[in-house]
């Protein structure tokens, strides 16, 4: 009986396994999807979670796994994967966790998402630990009156207008490498907007700047001087890495022929297969695609991965030749928080269309795309 196992239980992995559950008859195929959390983390929602406990948002943000499966087609296997193994062809092989299981599959696909900092960075194991880690980290921003970002992207910004939300009068600052907040993906208007829309409500930015030897957060308690690259001085009590994830592929490095770019991207075809493996393919952040990575692209490349897994099984089952879709991208897409009741957002299509407050808090802020979320897996 094939076995179709997916690395990952985040927004690309999950969605992946419920629609196969969905697609795939249990008596001639096996589903395994295996996650080093035994939740799911919502990450629009997280930012705001560790910050207060207003709404009692893990509840909500952190959520359960166990209706994912649609009528109960698969399996959740918790466990950190050290090692993926294929045999010759690259048709079939095993994963190793790190208990020293092994996960026989014919059909791999790897959605492992990102490794993030600071709040970002759940401990892996039950929703549990990552209750503690929450609270560690509201404790941590309600004792600091002088708060640095270190980072100007989407989480800098983000996690600046949910401190400003509750703490009307901490000091706040956010420092960033480039010239304007965000990066080159997105328009100089649109970035130009969010950059006086953060200054409006009292947030200070140091562009140009780097903040380095950020492991993982400098919190002394008490306030002390610190030196940017460039030379300026920044005083504050508790620095926190705002920066992008990193794709979350060391494992990868036990598969010869498994290429990895410089950054841990995987490289990919067309049809999401990796070059050496027809049986392994790859979605989500770690993918070597030129966007923007993010949750958003999450239906375009279940798209691709879902119709591509059947085909493949086809091939498998009945010696069909399987004919493989392409994943063409997407157009880029960002609403960015600034608070509850705050925002901005851009649309890549027509001459590019940009949005203010009303808009994005009514798509995003004052919500979260929670309910969005839960639906999807089956909650």
């Amino acid at each position: 009986m094939p076995s179709i196992v997916i690395i990952g239980a985040g927004g690309f992995g999950a969605p992946i396994a419920r629609a196969l559950s969905s697609k795939l008859d249990p008596k001639q195929h096996t589903i395994t999807l295996i996650s080093s959390r035994d939740f799911f983390t919502h990450l629009p929602g997280t930012l705001r979670m560790i910050v207060t406990p207003e709404g009692e948002l893990e509840k909500r943000v952190l959520m359960p796994l166990d209706k994912l499966f649609v009528k109960g087609n698969g399996n959740f296997v918790l466990g950190t994967v050290t090692e993926v193994r294929s045999d010759k062809d690259g048709r079939r092989g095993w994963v190793v966790l790190e208990s020293g299981d092994q996960i026989y599959w014919d059909i791999l696909v790897l959605a492992p998402g990102s490794s993030w900092e600071a709040g970002l960075n759940l401990p892996v194991g039950t929703k549990n630990h990552a209750l503690s880690h929450v609270e560690a980290w509201r404790s941590q921003f309600a004792h600091a009156e002088k708060i640095v970002l270190a980072g100007g992207g989407s989480v800098g910004i983000e996690l600046a207008g949910e401190l400003r939300d509750l703490y009307p009068n901490k000091k706040i600052t956010i420092v960033h490498g480039g010239p304007y907040l965000l990066n080159e993906a997105y328009p100089l208007k649109f970035r130009k907007d969010i950059e006086l829309k953060v200054r409006k409500r009292n947030i200070e930015l140091l562009l140009q700047n780097h903040l380095d030897q950020l492991s993982p957060v400098i919190s002394s308690g008490v306030e002390g001087t610190y030196v940017t690259r460039e030379g300026n001085s920044l005083v504050a009590d508790l620095i926190v890495p705002t920066r992008g994830g990193k794709p979350d592929t060391s494992f990868l490095s036990s598969l010869p022929g498994a290429s990895l770019t410089a950054s841990g991207h995987v490289k990919i075809l067309p049809t999401m297969q990796l070059p050496a493996f027809p049986h392994i393919l790859a979605a989500g952040d770690v993918i070597d695609f030129p966007e923007q990575k993010q949750v958003g692209k999450a239906g375009a490349h279940q798209a691709v991965i879902v119709p591509n897994v059947v085909a493949l099984l086809k091939e498998i089952e009945i010696g069909q030749a399987a004919h493989l879709k392409e994943y063409q991208g997407t157009f880029e897409a960002i609403v960015i928080t600034n608070g509850k009741y705050g925002g901005s957002g851009y649309l890549g299509v027509l001459w590019g269309i940009l949005f203010g407050d009303w808009l994005a808090s009514l798509f995003k802020s004052r919500w979260l795309l929670i309910g969005l979320a839960r639906s999807q897996l089956g909650l």
